[in-house]
């Protein structure tokens, strides 16, 4: 009997106008796949192409030999990647710690203290985070140049390591789901405000850390305006400009740009599947309901 009621649920669903939406939903999948793939492609042919095949043949056309790794060896060499991933990596991770521990302080302070301005911070930074970064560059410049801070990379991470709204909120909303008894609890065995923050707060914090860890992590190594902008001398170029080596006036080297490109994704793509269990727990995890 349940098998028959099971059977005639699941033919209800199987009606003209459910087919035709069932056709449109993988349809809609199957496009907006492929153009999100079509660039990856046309970036790895690109890539083992000599100067002449990426010259007289297009995009899509295939390399005459897959064994080519001359453009990934003159990308590195000639754009000094090994500088550029060091440097990028020096940013990523003095960033990620300076604005986890600012960002959960923050957060902590305004989550579990109930002050005059409370209030106001949350809308103030609720407003910071409305404007365009691009409208304030012109006041951003001119205070790292009269700090000293254009063309060195410490002045870049101090400007990189700007409070993270988005981050402050996901810390926020997941210290909301963290009761206040755990804090009573400590303040009545002795500890301090410090204690219950580095001890309680922040272990319990990991998933929320995670996901704030992937969301700045992946903007700040894939960051390109600003490291083009403060950071000139080639010494200091990251891994998003090293790039531009390849770019000027009298035409683009796009074989070795689509090499260099494989290059810097390939730290990425190692960390992902090497750490997919905890990245997608630490989203699931940190995605919590405001």
């Amino acid at each position: 009997m349940r098998t028959h009621v099971a059977v005639q649920k699941r033919r209800k669903h199987y009606t003209v106008g459910g087919i035709i939406w069932l056709f449109v939903e993988y349809a809609s999948l199957i496009f907006f796949g492929f153009c999100a793939v079509l660039p990856v492609v046309s970036c790895v042919i690109t890539a083992f192409k000599t100067e002449e095949e990426y010259q007289s043949t297009n995009v899509m056309t295939l390399p005459e030999s897959w064994l080519n790794f001359d453009n990934f060896i003159r990308a590195f060499e000639t754009a000094d990647m090994g500088r550029a991933f060091l440097n990028s990596l020096i940013v990523m991770v003095s960033v990620l710690l300076i604005s986890i521990i600012i960002g959960t302080q923050l957060a902590y302070v305004l989550n579990r203290f109930q002050f005059p301005g409370n209030g106001l911070i949350r809308n103030l930074f609720l407003f910071a985070s409305l404007l365009p970064a691009v409208a304030m560059q012109v006041t951003v410049y001119n205070i790292m140049t009269a700090l000293g801070f254009v063309n060195h990379l410490y002045g870049y991470i101090i400007m990189m390591c700007g409070t993270d709204v988005i981050s402050i909120y996901i810390f926020i909303q997941f210290m909301e789901n963290i009761p206040t008894s755990l804090d009573e609890s400590a303040i009545i065995d002795g500890a301090s405000y410090w204690t219950i923050y580095w001890k309680i707060m922040l272990p319990l914090l990991k998933p929320a850390i995670v996901t704030s860890c992937i969301l700045k992590g992946v903007g700040v190594y894939n960051e390109y305006y600003c490291a083009n902008l403060y950071l000139q001398r080639p010494e200091l170029h990251t891994i998003a400009t090293s790039l531009y080596t390849f770019v000027g006036p009298m035409g683009s080297q796009y074989n070795l740009i689509c090499a260099g490109v494989i290059i810097s994704l390939l730290p990425a793509l190692i960390v992902f599947i090497l750490c997919q269990k905890q990245i997608y727990s630490g989203i699931a995890a940190g995605a919590v309901k405001g």
